[in-house]
């Protein structure tokens, strides 16, 4: 049984953590805005499923995958940094757009939407970095199976992830009215988060393996 001040822990990591700029805020809020709620949420569904999946994989070894095989978190580190810089230049760039301008997309299908939703928390360095190296740390064999305290500090990173993406999506084309008729503070919005997450990404590249 996970002990409540592991929980406790755990909890105020994940709000950290998903209150950061990052690409699932980012792709959230762009199709909310562009396609609408229901489609924010199904993209949600998608981003929760990513969250399983590295809760999953993490419970029965990821860690040890990492150290059998270091390229597999170099893979993951390399991918979401470039992500992540991709993400800062096309918001620092000339007429760059803050993440609560919509652009036009296309309308994507509910189960492009959700796989889209999946692919980008996949690539979420955060994520992974957060099952395989933070988690871990909160896990004490004496009490009990190792496996079903790894689930319950995952789900409640997943419940505090979902809550409060969950509630950027409903309120994603408030944000972005308010945001719209203060130009000035859009700007800033769009440079201050454009800033945090090119900083991130070079923290990614500099990153060393945690079996290294």
């Amino acid at each position: 049984m996970v002990t409540s001040a592991s929980l406790f822990a755990v909890a105020l990591i994940a709000l950290g953590i998903v209150l950061s700029p990052g690409p699932n805020m980012m792709y959230l809020v762009s199709r909310s805005i562009s396609q609408g709620r229901i489609a924010g949420m199904i993209s949600l569904a998608g981003v929760g499923a990513g969250f399983l999946f590295y809760m999953i994989a993490s419970a029965i070894g990821l860690a040890t995958l990492f150290k059998a095989v270091p390229i597999m978190y170099d893979i993951i580190r390399i991918a979401g940094a470039i992500y992540l810089g991709y993400l800062a230049w096309n918001m620092v760039k000339p007429k760059g757009k803050s993440i609560f301008v919509a652009e036009e997309l296309k309308p994507h299908s509910p189960l492009n939407l959700f796989s889209m939703g999946f692919v980008t928390n996949l690539l979420n360095p955060k994520i992974a970095l957060m099952y395989a190296a933070l988690i871990p740390q909160f896990i004490d064999p004496s009490n009990g199976s190792t496996f079903s305290q790894f689930v319950q500090l995952g789900m409640v990173q997943i419940v505090i992830a979902i809550t409060v993406n969950g509630l950027i999506v409903l309120s994603a084309s408030s944000i972005k009215n308010t945001i719209a008729k203060k130009p000035s503070v859009m700007l800033i919005q769009r440079w201050v988060s454009g800033t945090v997450l090119g900083l991130f990404a070079i923290s990614m590249l500099r990153q060393k393996s945690p079996t290294g």
